[in-house]
């Protein structure tokens, strides 16, 4: 493995790292523009995060070491996730660890972190905000591993570079009925670990219907950076495994510094127009009921659960 290898790592953390803020700076430019708004701007995210960061760090009191970890560990896991994943290579020094376990291990941890943060606050809004995300993440990690699953029976590995190398050769898995039911699974599970409409409203903070926001309602200053730009950096991690899994064309198979760019210049597109696709439809959609969220990731089960049924049935089996 030469250097180029351990570029292509460094780069998909640091294109995660530091494009999260301004995919979500994207995402709400484009949402302004839709209501009619002028937006704060692409870089506001970046502003907020360096504002917050000038702050004086607060501890409420009574909290203990859930609290004050839950922020690194929701950054580190998905640095680690973005390191893993093939978002611009399949040829890392890590590809041989990215295995479909792993990953969504690592995101599930960051999500138990921040539950337990709410909950070791001790106030009525954190524990609500933490018995609700863990409500959500029993439906969505099953889904998430069932979605990738139904695409690792062709490639017969549960190893995601090796998944999206066999959709770059063979792209008619993409097209079958097992490929288009696990992309709608999976589209589900990514709005709703992510927190986004319709499952969860990221800008409000109305106690009856936040999740996400509930837990971490007792932070300021630097964690609250951290909170919100690990948030930011999920999101890019989980949209950036959506384009790799189903829309994999221009990640780089062979190093060299022209696969490279071309793969981050196309990654970049990749998530210019999922950020637009998914505020636009944000601003044409509403939030559902919180009692009815549990139906929706029922249904979004049984699609990835369909999909890993007809994925045995048209490869396995054979």
């Amino acid at each position: 493995m030469n250097g180029l290898g351990y570029v292509a790592v460094a780069g998909q953390v640091t294109v995660v790292a530091a494009g999260a803020p301004l995919l979500t700076g994207w995402m709400r430019q484009v949402r302004a523009r839709l209501e009619g708004r002028a937006g704060a701007g692409v870089l506001q995210p970046w502003r907020d995060v360096r504002k917050l960061l000038r702050k004086e760090p607060v501890t409420p009191v009574g909290t203990g070491p859930a609290f004050r970890a839950a922020p690194a560990l929701l950054a580190a896991t998905t640095v680690v996730a973005a390191a893993l994943l093939p978002l611009l290579s399949t040829d890392t020094p890590v590809s041989g660890h990215a295995d479909l376990i792993v990953v969504v291990a690592l995101i599930s941890l960051g999500t138990i972190g921040l539950a337990l943060a709410g909950l070791d606050t001790g106030t009525a809004f954190g524990g609500m905000g933490a018995s609700r995300e863990m409500t959500v993440a029993s439906l969505v990690e099953p889904t998430l591993l069932l979605s990738v699953f139904a695409l690792s029976t062709p490639a017969g590995t549960t190893n995601v570079p090796a998944i999206v190398s066999g959709a770059i050769h063979q792209p008619v898995r993409l097209s079958s009925p097992a490929g288009l039911l696990a992309v709608a699974a999976l589209a589900v599970a990514v709005l709703a670990e992510t927190g986004r409409i319709p499952v969860d409203n990221p800008s409000t903070h109305l106690e009856l219907t936040m999740i996400h926001e509930a837990m971490v309602l007792e932070y300021a200053g630097p964690d609250l950076a951290l909170v919100e730009l690990g948030a930011q950096m999920r999101l890019t991690l989980l949209l950036g495994l959506l384009s790799s899994l189903f829309v994999p064309w221009g990640i780089a198979i062979s190093l060299s510094w022209a696969a490279l760019v071309v793969a981050l210049v196309l990654f970049a597109v990749k998530m210019a127009v999922l950020g637009a696709v998914l505020a636009a439809a944000e601003v044409f959609w509403a939030k559902i009921r919180l009692f009815r969220v549990p139906e929706l990731l029922a249904g979004s089960f049984l699609l990835a659960l369909l999909a890993v049924t007809a994925s045995y049935f048209l490869n396995g089996a054979s």
